[in-house]
C-alpha cells in the first residue's frame, strides 16, 4: 500500500529566505569560517599496513593471524593515490608514523603486535616496518600533488607496552600502582601513561610530532586518545603547531562518545582543538534507519545539534571505524540502508570520513575484524589479493562525493527540517544563496511529499543528482514519491 503523508507534509516552506541566514545555533561567522576550512574536505582513513604493499618481502608478514602485520606499507598507499584521487578523496588520514614496539600483547587471545602504529617506542624515529622517510615523503607530496590533504595520527597520552621508552626515560611514565584512576591519569588499556604533567615530558613529545610535520609536510593531526590527555597539553600543543604551521593546521581531537555540545564547550572553546570526532553521528544514524527512532527527532532534534557548534571548528563524522564495529555489519548487512546512511553522511554539516573499504563494501566485523584487507578484487594488490569488491557500491560512492564537492551548501550551509514523518526525511540545505534538497526515504515502501514554496516559482526545474532524473515544479508544487530504500538530492536545474 502506498503511503501518502501530505497533510503533514504540503508545507509553506520560506527555503530561500531560511538558506541566505544562518539558523538554529550556526552563526554569521560559522559560515564566513567554513568557506575555507577542512568542513569541505573528504577524508579517507585508513591502517596502512591492511591496504596495499608496495614492497614485498621487506619484513615478515602473516596475514593468517589477525594480530599480526600483514604487509601493506607507504609506498603501496602511494600507489593507490590514483584510486583515491578518481574516488573523489580530498584528504588522507593515516595511523600513526613513529617507531613502534618489536614484541606483542596476548591480553587478546592472540599475539597482537604494533602493526597500527599507536604503540610508540621511540617518538624520534620511523616505524621501518612501514618504509623509509624518503617513501613517506613521497606519499605526503604525491597527495599534496594531487590536490590531497595529509593529516597523520599522534598518540600524547601513552608509549607502548614493554616500550624501550620506559628505561630511556623510566620517570617519565606512570604504570601499575602508579596509575591513577581519572581520565588524565589512569593507563587506558594497561599502557604506560605518559606523565604529561612534566613540562619536559609534554616538550619531547609535542616538538617530536612537530619536527615530523617540518620535515614531512603533513596538513593536520588526529590526537589520538585526546579525553585522556590533560587540557594544558592540548592548548600548548595548539599554541605550537598555530604558530610553526598556521592557523590552518588541523587538530582533530578523538575525544570518545563526544558530540558537538560536549566538544564545542570543553574544547573549541577553550582553544585546546580547532576539530573534533563527532561520535554521535554514526549511532543516530543507524538507529533513525533501523526505525528505532523517530524521524521527528532525528530531523527537529539531532541534525539541528550538529549545526550549533563552535564558529570555525570542525566536526569528523564516520560511519565505521577500526574501534567499533562495521556500521553495515550493524545494519544486518543492507547495502541498501547502508547507502542511505552514506548519503546522510555526506549530505551533513562537517568533515566526512571513510573508513578505508566502506566504498566498497568491505567486511567491517567487529574487532580485530574490523581492521581486515583492503579488497582489490582481481587487481593483485596483496594483502587484500583476491577479495572482491562491491563495484556498485563504489560507483555510487564516486557519485555522492562528486555531489558534495560540487555542491557546498551540502558541507557548509544551513540546515531546515522541511518533512519529518513516519519514514519519510526531507531537509535543506542552504549556502550564499545556494539550495539542496535532501530526501531520504527508510521504508519499504514508495513515501510521497508534496511541497509548496514561493521560491518555485522561479526555479521550475530540479535535478535529483544521483540519478540524474528531472522534476518539475507545477502550480507552485514540487510532488516528490521516493522509492523504497532510497535518497534523493534536488538542486535547481538551469536547464
Amino acid at each position: 500500500m502506498r503511503l501518502h503523508a501530505i497533510p503533514l507534509q504540503l508545507l509553506f516552506i520560506p527555503l530561500l529566505l531560511a538558506c541566505a541566514g544562518p539558523t538554529l545555533g550556526e552563526s554569521e561567522d560559522v559560515a564566513a569560517a567554513a568557506s575555507s576550512d577542512w568542513n569541505r574536505e573528504i577524508v579517507y582513513f585508513v591502517i596502512p599496513d591492511r591496504f596495499a604493499d608496495g614492497k614485498p618481502n621487506t619484513h615478515e608478514v602473516d596475514r593468517s593471524q589477525p594480530g599480526y602485520f600483514h604487509g601493506g606499507d607507504w609506498k603501496g598507499l602511494t600507489d593507490q593515490l590514483p584510486y583515491l584521487d578518481d574516488l573523489g578523496v580530498t584528504a588522507l588520514w593515516i595511523t600513526p608514523i613513529v617507531d613502534n614496539i618489536d614484541g606483542f600483547v596476548d591480553g587478546a587471545g592472540f599475539p597482537d603486535w604494533a602493526y597500527h602504529g599507536y604503540w610508540a617506542d621511540d617518538f624520534n624515529a620511523l616505524d621501518d616496518r612501514l618504509g623509509t622517510e624518503a617513501e613517506l615523503k613521497a606519499l605526503v607530496d604525491g597527495a599534496h600533488a594531487r590536490g590531497m590533504k595529509v593529516i597523520v595520527d599522534v598518540v600524547f597520552n601513552h608509549v607502548g607496552y614493554d616500550s624501550d621508552f620506559l628505561e630511556a626515560h623510566p620517570d617519565w611514565v606512570r604504570q601499575g600502582v602508579q596509575c591513577g584512576q581519572d581520565d588524565q591519569t589512569s593507563c587506558l588499556f594497561g599502557l604506560p601513561d605518559l606523565r604529561t604533567e612534566q613540562a619536559e615530558v609534554t616538550e619531547h613529545v609535542l616538538a617530536a610530532h612537530a619536527d615530523w610535520v617540518e620535515r614531512i609536510g603533513f596538513d593536520g593531526y588526529r590526537i589520538d586518545t585526546a579525553k585522556h590527555v590533560a587540557p594544558a597539553v592540548l592548548a600548548q600543543n595548539q599554541q605550537l603547531v598555530t604558530q610553526r604551521f598556521g592557523a590552518d593546521f588541523l587538530t582533530l581531537g578523538e575525544v570518545w562518545g563526544a558530540n558537538a555540545a560536549t566538544l564545542s564547550s570543553q574544547y573549541f572553546a577553550p582553544q585546546l582543538m580547532n576539530g573534533g570526532i563527532d561520535f554521535s553521528f554514526r549511532g543516530a544514524t543507524r538507529d533513525w534507519l533501523l526505525g528505532r527512532g523517530r524521524t521527528v527527532a532525528y530531523a527537529k532534534g539531532f541534525l539541528p545539534r550538529r549545526h550549533a557548534h563552535t564558529s570555525g571548528a570542525v566536526l569528523g563524522h564516520y560511519l565505521s571505524s577500526h574501534d567499533e564495529p562495521g556500521l553495515l555489519l550493524e545494519l544486518g548487512g543492507d547495502r541498501d540502508l547502508f547507502r542511505l546512511a552514506a548519503g546522510l553522511q555526506m549530505t551533513s554539516i562537517g568533515m566526512p570520513i571513510i573508513f578505508y573499504g566502506e566504498e566498497v563494501a568491505r567486511d567491517i566485523g567487529d574487532w580485530p575484524d574490523n581492521r581486515s584487507a583492503m579488497p582489490w578484487g582481481d587487481q593483485g594488490i596483496l594483502p587484500g589479493a583476491g577479495i572482491q569488491q562491491d563495484d556498485d557500491m563504489l560507483a555510487f560512492y564516486r557519485n555522492l562525493i562528486a555531489i558534495r564537492r560540487a555542491t557546498p551548501a551540502l558541507s557548509m550551509g544551513t540546515y531546515r527540517p522541511i518533512s519529518y514523518n513516519g519514514d519519510l526525511l526531507v531537509f535543506a540545505r542552504g549556502w550564499q544563496g545556494e539550495v539542496a534538497l535532501v530526501a531520504v526515504n527508510r521504508g519499504d515502501v514508495e513515501q510521497s511529499a508534496t511541497l509548496i514554496d514561493a521560491a518555485f516559482q522561479g526555479q521550475d526545474r530540479w535535478a535529483e543528482r544521483l540519478t540524474g532524473r528531472d522534476l518539475i515544479v507545477s502550480d507552485g508544487q514540487l510532488t516528490l514519491q521516493l522509492p523504497p530504500r532510497s535518497i534523493w538530492i534536488l538542486t535547481p536545474d538551469s536547464k
